[in-house]
């Protein structure tokens, strides 16, 4: 078992334990709500359960088995194979932002890159950031970690969002120093 998915297990165990409901009930719930988008589901569990994003994120994924990196797994599709899809047809151009950021981070040290639908996430024991266009025309950078200093390009998130910051990108020249030092830091207290 790889550490992603010791870490997901101790997830749904830990969400089991928060909500004091079986798995089984957990699916139930879900199946029996009446909803069928992801994002309703999930601000469903939010509501009623009480989970954070990133818990009732996680359970709709793994119940509803719409977890991409399974998917990636099954197909045997590489890191490369998802980017090429994610950065297609009108957000081509934007993959230079991400190939920026990308070897800006490469240089910090290990950590694992798993790609979501849309976006990757890049985690060491913990995400650390989110990567991935948000329109045709930017790519948002996810920074998770507390208390930055204030710049205006940080857009601060409401509790329990995936990440504390985004940022936001429109050309590979706005990804600097100030933005990698951003992530050097969130990579740091993720380690």
């Amino acid at each position: 078992m790889s550490s992603v998915e010791r870490a997901k297990a101790t997830q749904i165990t830990n969400i089991q334990k928060k909500t004091g409901k079986s798995l089984e009930d957990l699916t139930e719930l879900i199946q029996t709500s009446g909803l069928s988008k992801h994002g309703e589901l999930r601000s469903m569990l939010m509501e009623k359960l009480g989970l954070g994003y990133g818990d009732a994120n996680m359970l709709v994924q793994y119940i509803l088995k719409t977890d991409v990196q399974l998917v990636v797994q099954e197909k045997g599709l590489s890191t490369e194979d998802i980017l090429d899809e994610i950065y297609s047809g009108p957000k081509a151009s934007l993959r230079s932002i991400h190939e920026k950021v990308m070897s800006a981070i490469l240089q910090f040290g290990a950590f694992e890159i798993a790609p979501k639908k849309g976006y990757v996430s890049l985690r060491r024991k913990r995400q650390f950031a989110m990567l991935g266009p948000s329109t045709n025309t930017r790519v948002e950078l996810g920074i998770n970690i507390k208390n930055l200093e204030t710049d205006e390009r940080l857009i601060e998130q409401p509790a329990g969002s995936m990440c504390n910051y985004k940022v936001r990108l429109t050309v590979a020249e706005q990804v600097d120093e100030t933005v990698v030092s951003w992530v050097r830091r969130a990579y740091e207290v993720a380690g």
